[in-house]
């Protein structure tokens, strides 16, 4: 597990924690693993492979951080026309018989770059545990470009193991990203990373359920005694907690430990008095669909899919402003084929291409421009705000700041206490 371009002797890694462990047995049953890109993902072993990953890095030794120096890459795409691109399950559009995706299909005909995609992304966590013991020793992964949601990407950027981007080659990029999207606080100015698709957390509800009645705040869901014993949050702690801080004021962005822990009080509050049935992942949807839950915390491209099937179902996006995470395009360090990555980034922010990939997957387009090529494809989806978000919809969103290593296991296991994960 040696390399030559290894500068300095690794050291020992260090497991993970036991609150860290809890959070991606969580995410493997109910969080963000279990969320649909169109069917429930698939997980498989994630959970053994990232437990035993960590448990094969410290045996050799490898660092758990390094940098390495992304100048000293040699980018082979002049030379070679191809690409691996890795991805979640079921995130990218395909053709009705099941065997093709048509936007990278016209890709590789139009540049002749031959694309290896594989769906093998279950969980951040836990693909972070398969390539941290390359990256850490300044090795290839073999893979050109990665999709990860933004506190890893935050991670990985810190840790020096993400390529910057050149910015001549992204021309569509660098014109077409949306305004919300363009300046996030852990990749300023968009320079190691583009976004694939937005996740916005928002409140859904049965309309049937609640006797006709609109829900629309987060206060609502946590006191409305109409609802109570029928209401959800999500098991992902950004997105309920970050809703929470919103409805009382505060700003996810910049989250203290005395507003994150004022924010869980009044949720444990919720849990006690029984207003909160469950905090779920995604299996809301069919107690949503049935009207055993009445309103919940839900992600907004389930409720798009929802929608679509069951006219009770409505939603609202609160006053205080809603949740917005990303998933994120990146070239790991010394990938082999950083400009043929870079031009596939680019190929996704053509709006004709753009609106292809969201009709299919109805999650928050990042690219402007696309609602007249999304029109000509599906006009009801064109017209969806969860899909194209408006101006005003856009400048009501949030982001939870990026946590450093303490805090992000300080605070994943208080709100493991609190969900009793």
């Amino acid at each position: 597990m040696e390399h030559p371009e290894q500068s300095a002797p690794p050291v020992p890694a260090d497991p993970l924690s036991a609150d860290e462990l809890s959070a991606l047995r969580r995410s493997l049953t109910t969080g963000r693993l279990a969320m649909t890109r169109r069917s429930l993902l698939r997980a498989g072993g994630a959970l053994a492979a990232v437990v035993g990953g960590g448990a094969a890095l410290s045996a050799c030794g490898i660092a758990p951080a390094g940098r390495t120096d992304a100048a000293l890459t040699v980018d082979h795409s002049p030379a070679e026309k191809r690409l691996n691109f890795s991805n979640w399950t079921e995130y990218m559009d395909v053709s009705d018989d099941g065997k093709r995706h048509p936007t990278l299909d016209a890709f590789q005909r139009r540049t002749g770059i031959a694309v290896t995609y594989t769906e093998d992304i279950n969980d951040n966590d836990e693909f972070f545990g398969k390539i941290q013991a390359q990256l850490a020793n300044g090795q290839d992964t073999g893979r050109d470009l990665i999709v990860l949601t933004d506190w890893m990407c935050a991670r990985m950027i810190s840790l020096g193991w993400i390529q910057p981007l050149d910015a001549q080659r992204l021309p569509h990029a660098r014109a077409n990203l949306a305004a919300q999207f363009r300046d996030p606080a852990w990749d300023p100015g968009r320079t190691h990373s583009y976004v694939w698709q937005g996740i916005p957390a928002i409140i859904a509800y049965n309309v049937k359920a609640t006797g006709g009645r609109t829900v629309d705040s987060i206060s609502q869901l946590l006191e409305d005694p109409r609802l109570k014993g029928r209401v959800g949050f999500l098991s992902e702690m950004r997105d309920t907690v970050g809703l929470t801080l919103l409805d009382m004021g505060k700003r996810p962005e910049d989250v203290t430990a005395d507003a994150y822990d004022a924010a869980l009080a009044r949720l444990q509050r919720g849990v006690d008095t029984k207003q909160i049935r469950r905090f779920t992942g995604n299996d809301y949807t069919n107690d949503l669909d049935k009207g055993d839950l009445a309103a919940c915390v839900a992600w907004a491209g389930d409720v798009v899919q929802l929608q679509s099937d069951n006219p009770d179902i409505r939603y609202a996006v609160p006053k205080a402003g809603y949740m917005t995470s990303t998933d994120n395009l990146m070239v790991p360090s010394k990938a082999r084929h950083k400009g043929n990555a870079e031009r596939l980034i680019d190929y996704y922010y053509e709006p004709k291409v753009a609106a292809r990939l969201a009709a299919y997957i109805n999650y928050a387009c990042p690219v402007d421009g696309v609602r007249e090529e999304l029109a000509k494809i599906d006009r009801t989806l064109a017209e969806n705000p969860l899909i194209l978000p408006d101006e005003e919809m856009a400048a009501r969103s949030h982001s939870f700041r990026a946590l450093t290593p303490r805090e992000n296991r300080v605070f994943n296991q208080k709100f493991a206490d609190l969900t009793g994960a």
